[in-house]
């Protein structure tokens, strides 16, 4: 294994959860999953996004902080690789779409006291799909309360990540074109993607197709 810490990104229904789960449970990987089911604010927000974003976004960036700080910056000896199904930043990326103005701001300055705080990843592992397939996927996993996401708001999400991505050069990301896969079913697809995480990357962005 090349790298210590994976984190795997990408919009809602992306297979973010699923693919880390895999790769954690065949390299001996620690993983590390994002705590959002008990989330009281999120079923609200998918009702009424302009009056819950707000604490929605606040809960999280509290969630994630408070789970990265405890999982991956202890060393762990018996396993080979931290892998997770988030980032820090997706705090960042979110608020950028689901917040305008003062409440962007406040939210900014509390993410930038908080964000250097914590390890990066060395790889950032990014799952793009075209927006009728995360429709698809999310209406299959059945969550009831993301049934209603507009494909509006996964473009505005979607965009929101590549800029993230554009200005964060210094990082190691591989945006991986998962549009022709099926990781979750096919055991081929899902080696054509682990095969990705023993490359050596540079740091910046890098595209693959497998």
């Amino acid at each position: 294994m090349r790298y210590e810490y994976i984190a795997i990104e990408g919009n809602i229904g992306a297979g973010k959860t699923t693919l880390a789960t895999k790769l954690a449970e065949k390299h001996n990987g620690k993983l590390v999953l994002e705590e959002f089911a008990d989330n009281p604010f999120l079923p609200k927000f998918y009702e009424n996004r302009d009056r819950y974003a707000f604490p929605l976004e606040l809960s999280f960036l509290a969630e994630r902080f408070s789970q990265l700080k405890n999982e991956v910056t202890r060393r762990d000896m018996f396993h080979d690789v931290v892998i997770a199904d988030y980032f820090i930043s997706k705090s960042l990326i979110f608020s950028q779409a689901n917040l305008d103005g003062d409440e962007y701001e406040l939210f900014s300055k509390l993410y930038e006291i908080i964000e250097p705080t914590l390890p990066k990843p060395e790889l950032l592992l990014y799952l793009h799909l075209p927006t009728e397939k995360l429709v698809e996927n999310i209406r299959k996993r059945g969550r009831e309360y993301e049934q209603n996401i507009s494909t509006d708001y996964l473009e505005e999400v979607q965009a929101s990540y590549f800029q993230f991505i554009k200005q964060h050069e210094h990082l190691r990301v591989v945006i991986v074109d998962t549009s022709g896969l099926d990781f979750v079913n096919n055991e081929g697809d899902f080696a054509k993607i682990e095969a990705v995480i023993f490359q050596e990357f540079p740091k910046g962005v890098s595209r693959i197709t497998p």
